[in-house]
């Protein structure tokens, strides 16, 4: 029997206890990139938070099926359905075909994706797969009467439902208002004001590069109906819980819902699970700035990515986010504290430390030896378990989840006991502390080398600083020549044996 499970469900706006369709099985769906230019931390944050919540549900004992589209095609430079086709105008910038564009920001964004620690979907399917999916949904909307076509195009008739705004109107309406003043190009072919495009055909665009034969004429879908169809596609007429961020609200998923119900007849999706913004101190996040703070440039800079990850699940996912880099230091201080926590653990623990001499390069060989330890003590172990269950089931709170890891590391217990414990959190926070203690080279050196290295380091600091590059340089080479070679991080100097 799976354990109670309540998170804030942004449809109801109130925190609900978790019922899925079928009992212990949860279908998930969760929106991908538009995969036009490089995902940023804040769009990386909202994917921390769903993996969070998938491994949250899967610690407390459901089986989960997780979706996610990839956007190659039709979603507008305004969500409204209005500007160019984001695809179009990543090609045009880069000087490269849509597709390969596609392909070039797909892999770049599961390479950050997976840096994090997020486990991948099982099913990732990209727009530009499901054309007849999208085509026969229209086909079905125009049947039942819910759309119609204007200027060469299919529009959403949203006169015909009785409440378009589902999740909030008054959240909804000054969305709607914000893009009006906005002074967003007005499409005059619609009959109202909230109408969206299913289907566009060359009347809209005539240079778009992706174009597919269809009743209407050649075009391309539009953005919003192609979760409904991938949806519908690998999870059936039912889905349990729906995921993204909270700038997918309105109109994106209120639009999914128009159309998806509109044409099964049915309610589609109970559950919506929306993070929130992860801002600088100059506002939220977005591509439109100039240069694009991503993943794969904070390790550029020396930041290891579970870092990231860390900081992001110090803080709840409904709460906005501020990112600085002073705060990321004060995260790599603490999260490098708590890897020297677990290798004080490892060593103190002569059967743990036996196989991790052992087994240097093999850490899932040590981490069963830890599991399979007949010291630790299971009392101890399922009372930490339970209040670490009871925390991610209560509206996935993580930063409680972070703060019983820390407790667990002063509790008075032993280190196998310990280690069980943090092996057993890490299902769900993903913080790898275990492989990185193992990691840690500095855990088994020479003490007189390690004086010898504090001592090169903080003379080489001093010439750096006094502008003699020569002996800093110097010093470097005599670090090398002893087998230890050293790299300048944002977080000061780190050192390894070569």
């Amino acid at each position: 029997m799976a354990h109670k499970f309540s998170f804030y469900n942004t449809l109801s706006r109130t925190i609900e206890e978790f019922i899925p369709n079928e009992e212990g099985k949860v279908s998930m769906y969760t929106c991908g990139p538009t995969v036009y230019h490089f995902a940023h931390i804040g769009n990386i944050r909202t994917y921390i938070m769903q993996d969070a919540l998938i491994k949250a549900l899967e610690y407390c004992g459901y089986d989960v099926k997780r979706v996610m589209n990839i956007t190659d095609v039709g979603h507008l430079s305004s969500d409204a359905d209005t500007g160019e086709d984001k695809m179009l105008a990543g090609a045009k910038r880069e000087h490269k075909t849509v597709m390969e564009i596609a392909d070039f920001y797909t892999k770049a964004f599961f390479k950050d994706f997976d840096a994090v620690g997020n486990k991948r979907p099982e099913v990732i399917e990209p727009a530009t797969n499901c054309i007849p999916e999208f085509i026969h949904m229209v086909e079905v909307l125009l049947e039942k009467g819910y759309a119609y076509v204007a200027g060469g195009n299919v529009y959403f008739d949203t006169s015909k439902l009785q409440d378009y705004y589902v999740f909030s109107s008054a959240i909804e309406k000054e969305q709607l208002a914000v893009g009006v003043r906005d002074d967003v190009e007005e499409d005059t072919a619609k009959k109202n004001k909230t109408d969206f495009v299913l289907w566009f055909t060359k009347s809209k665009f005539e240079d778009q590069a992706l174009k597919w034969d269809s009743p209407w004429g050649v075009g391309y879908p539009g953005w919003h109906i192609e979760c409904s169809c991938i949806s519908m596609k690998h999870l059936g007429e039912y889905i349990d819980i729906h995921c993204g961020g909270v700038d997918n609200i309105f109109p994106h998923h209120t639009n999914e819902i128009a159309q998806s119900e509109s044409y099964l007849g049915h309610r589609w999706c109970k559950y919506w699970f929306h993070s929130n913004h992860l801002n600088d101190r100059a506002g939220k996040m977005s591509k439109s700035k100039g240069a694009v703070l991503t993943v794969s440039v904070l390790q550029e800079k020396g930041y290891d990515p579970l870092v990231y990850r860390f900081f992001c699940l110090q803080s709840h996912y409904r709460k906005p986010l501020e990112f600085s880099f002073e705060v990321l230091d004060n995260t790599v201080t603490a999260y490098n504290n708590l890897v020297k926590k677990v290798e004080a653990l490892i060593a103190a623990d002569e059967k743990i430390k036996a196989a991790a001499d052992q087994n240097k390069e093999n850490a899932a060989a040590v981490l069963e030896v830890i599991r399979n330890s007949q010291d630790s003590d299971e009392n101890v172990k399922k009372e930490f378990e339970d209040k670490f269950a009871d925390a991610i089931s209560n509206d996935l709170n993580t930063s409680m989840a972070v703060t019983l890891l820390y407790d667990i590391l002063k509790a008075d217990t032993n280190a196998a006991t310990k280690l069980a414990v943090v092996d057993s959190f890490d299902k769900v926070l993903s913080l790898d502390l275990i492989g990185h203690a193992l990691a840690d080279d500095s855990a088994d050196i020479d003490p007189e080398l390690e004086a010898f290295i504090k001592d090169a380091i903080e003379r080489r600091a001093a010439a750096k600083k006094a502008k003699d590059f020569t002996t800093a340089d110097a010093i470097r080479d005599e670090l090398l020549a002893k087998g230890v070679e050293i790299k300048d991080t944002r977080e000061g100097v780190k050192w390894s044996l070569v």
